[in-house]
């Protein structure tokens, strides 16, 4: 049984929680099943593992948890699901594993003003066909959307290429309600489109990795669902292929989703050979036709090859694309988020294994395996930064976290950085050492 610093042993902190949310949601590292002990090891830096995981039902019996762990200086770090958890810096020394997992009730869908709350522990695969019926969606799509959960979407900023049309997670969260580090309720923004009233903390947290505090229920605007979707995918030469992503970003034509893709990624895409720009466009049936084929002549005067997917084909398409991306199997994987100027995004691509770019904001994901995956990463970072961008590492094993800064942070604000963690999180006890710097 893992000791505390005074030496008693875990049951202390299973009694504790258990007096405020049952003996059945304070569970001990004994009694957490392996596959759930394997992801928390990923994401912590000793080899001591932490105390326990704790489920509250409520903001207020999270509130309670907070309070006891403050009291007690026991080390925090918050999860939902725990599909990302094993995103950013290694965490240090924990005790306790508090998980919102529990916390998934919807709170109000105001179907005629566009938007939903919900607490943070529900799942976005479940959100997602609660709005169906209202013919709605949350114009967003993270890596693991059948596990993800809203919360953990909004600590880590958990956007995909649905950022073309409809931009990134800070720009649909419209109100969070939050425990501070010392257990205290705190809230910001409202459920209006056009509330603008205090401190935008909502921008804040959206990518705190849940280092100021505990994301209990959000509130996002929503989207009408589009009467038809269809899916163009251009492949050949990177020069060609580089061309015709400034066409796209030049013109009149409107995608909802479009992206880059390395030659790796195309061919386990089953495309034909080359560099690929993927391109979803999603409106009414003429609208659909029309930028469909106009992208498709761009194609064919610059050499490419073009595909039209629509229907059952093109879920699919992005099904395994995302599946290709993010469920390598392959434990040694090295996942990073990157950013760069979109118009050097070819020249990152041609130097990565698999990887895309969006094309618009030039955020994307690589990733990287094999045993010289360290010399990968750091000459990508490398040109990542040349290209004024950045990259950071999501994903990878834990020994080679050690190793590396997988931030890679290099601009003037971590002491801004730390002084705004002391307002909110004082003592340090929330997800010690997963943000940049040490944070």
């Amino acid at each position: 049984m893992k000791a505390m610093s005074d030496d008693k042993p875990v049951r202390v902190y299973t009694s504790c929680f258990a007096s405020i949310v049952g003996t059945e949601n304070a569970v001990c590292w004994e009694d957490i099943p392996l596959s759930q002990q394997k992801s928390i090891l990923q994401a912590i830096a000793s080899l001591s593992p932490p105390g326990c995981i704790v489920y509250p039902h409520t903001t207020e019996q999270l509130a309670a948890v907070m309070t006891a762990a403050h009291r007690n200086k026991w080390r925090v770090l918050p999860c939902g699901s725990g599909s990302k958890l094993n995103w950013g810096g290694l965490v240090k020394d924990v005790d306790v594993v508090v998980s919102t997992e529990r916390l998934n009730r919807l709170i109000e869908h105001a179907v005629g003003d566009l938007t939903i709350t919900a607490e943070a522990g529900m799942k976005f695969s479940r959100l997602q066909e609660m709005l169906a019926d209202s013919r709605q969606f949350l114009a967003i799509d993270p890596m693991t959307q059948d596990k993800a959960t809203l919360g953990g979407i909004v600590a880590t900023a958990d956007t995909g290429s649905l950022r073309q049309r409809y931009g990134s997670v800070r720009d649909q969260l419209l109100g969070i309600t939050f425990v501070r580090a010392d257990g205290q309720i705190a809230k910001a923004g409202g459920r209006v489109v056009k509330n603008v009233a205090g401190y935008d903390l909502m921008k804040l947290f959206t990518g705190s990795y849940g280092t100021l505090g505990v994301i209990s229920q959000v509130t996002f605007r929503v989207y009408p669902m589009q009467e038809i979707s269809g899916t163009v995918v251009l492949t050949g030469d990177a020069k060609a292929v580089s061309q015709s992503a400034g066409v796209l970003r030049g013109s009149a034509l409107t995608p909802t989703q479009a992206d880059l893709l390395s030659t790796q990624l195309v061919s386990s895409l089953g495309l034909p050979q080359g560099l690929g720009l993927i391109a979803r466009f999603q409106s009414i049936v003429e609208s659909v036709k029309e930028q469909s084929n106009r992208l498709l002549e761009v194609g064919e005067q610059l050499g490419l090859k073009g595909t039209i997917y629509s229907a059952a084909d093109e879920a699919d398409l992005w099904r395994i694309l995302r599946e290709q991306m993010h469920s390598s199997g392959n434990e040694s994987a090295i996942i990073c988020k990157i950013g760069v100027l979109p118009t050097s995004a070819v020249e990152v691509l041609t130097q990565a294994d698999m990887g895309w770019i969006h094309i618009a904001s030039g955020l994307g994901v690589l990733q990287f395996e094999g045993d010289n995956g360290i010399d990968k990463v750091l000459g990508m970072r490398n040109l990542c930064q040349t290209n004024g961008g950045f990259l950071t590492i999501l994903e990878a094993p834990v020994k080679l976290k050690q190793q590396l800064d997988v931030w890679g942070y290099t601009g003037n604000a971590v002491e801004l950085m730390r002084l705004i963690k002391e307002q909110f999180d004082k003592e340090y006890i929330l997800s010690p050492g997963r943000f940049v710097g040490g944070i």
